[in-house]
């Protein structure tokens, strides 16, 4: 310890002292009881002031010399994950859909699950796949990936397949062999919901769609999706068949009306008894498949 340090701390020292008799003068301006009061508070305060002072003795001491910290050499190599969590809508009940993007690569696929309400087990399956994405950076490399693990929230909350207005909102969606009626909706996009698929599919123009559903056990496909089917076919149990477009489908909108390859994911009914991890086991990888069309998951 340098001589400059400890006489630092002892003339600190000497100034609370100081400063701490002169309260006790000054405490003698206003009568005897408050002068006791005064040297007993006076007492306490030099004690702790004293504690203080050679505690701040101790800090000059140990930090007089500057701490030379290492060097960085060269650039610490990073891979930060752009993402955007917001909601992009609310449904006829005022629930919000939310949106998840990650990635701000040029090859985009877009996935959706549960625009029917009671299909719900794609919804965690979604969800373990944006954890899945953050967990492993490399496969955003060059990709945006779009995430809307809910799209019909009335329904799901009500267990039932269509949204609060009883409207089928995959087949509410603006195609050549659309059906107006009260399950469909009278007129095309009707619905916010739909609306809402409508508006992300303009903002991101996805090279491709996977919409989960239940409970038909394939993997269906609409427009020029068949090589991406077969490519996701062989990542799980689930056969590939050609149901062909429902009239006002999402299938029949983004497929046949857009051109964009879509697939109609379609799960087993008894699979929403499975949870996250089950789920993704089963199918995380047929989804992976999807995201790095034409090339291989790793």
């Amino acid at each position: 310890m340098k001589m400059q340090e400890i006489d630092c701390g002892l003339r600190l020292l000497t100034l609370i002292t100081a400063t701490s008799v002169y309260n006790v003068s000054v405490f003698a301006m206003y009568g005897k009881t408050r002068i006791l009061k005064g040297i007993e508070m006076s007492k306490k305060w030099i004690n702790v002031l004293t504690v203080c002072a050679l505690l701040a003795v101790l800090v000059f001491a140990g930090c007089a010399e500057p701490v030379n910290f290492p060097e960085i050499v060269g650039e610490v190599p990073s891979f930060v994950i752009p993402s955007r969590y917001r909601i992009v809508g609310t449904s006829v009940q005022r629930r919000p859909i939310m949106c998840l993007q990650l990635g701000q690569g040029p090859d985009v696929t877009f996935i959706m699950a549960t625009i029917h309400g009671n299909e719900p087990a794609g919804t965690p399956l979604v969800r373990r796949l944006a954890r899945h994405l953050r967990q492993h950076r490399e496969l955003l490399n060059g990709r945006m990936v779009v995430l809307m693990s809910v799209a019909n929230p009335d329904g799901m909350v009500n267990g039932t397949r269509y949204n609060a207005k009883g409207v089928d909102l995959n087949r509410n969606f603006q195609a050549a062999n659309r059906v107006n009626s009260k399950e469909t909706g009278l007129t095309a996009l009707s619905e916010p919901e739909a609306r809402v698929i409508k508006q992300l599919i303009q903002e991101y123009k996805p090279d491709r769609i996977v919409s989960i559903h239940q409970p038909l056990n394939c993997i269906d496909y609409d427009g020029p999706a068949r090589m991406l089917a077969e490519r996701m076919g062989q990542y799980c149990a689930l056969p590939v068949k050609k149901l062909g477009a429902r009239p006002g489908s999402l299938g029949s909108y983004a497929g046949v009306t857009l051109g964009i390859p879509i697939i109609t994911f379609e799960m087993l009914q008894a699979d929403s008894q499975l949870n996250s991890e089950a789920l993704w086991r089963k199918y995380g990888k047929a989804l992976l498949a999807a995201i790095t069309f034409p090339n291989r998951p790793q």
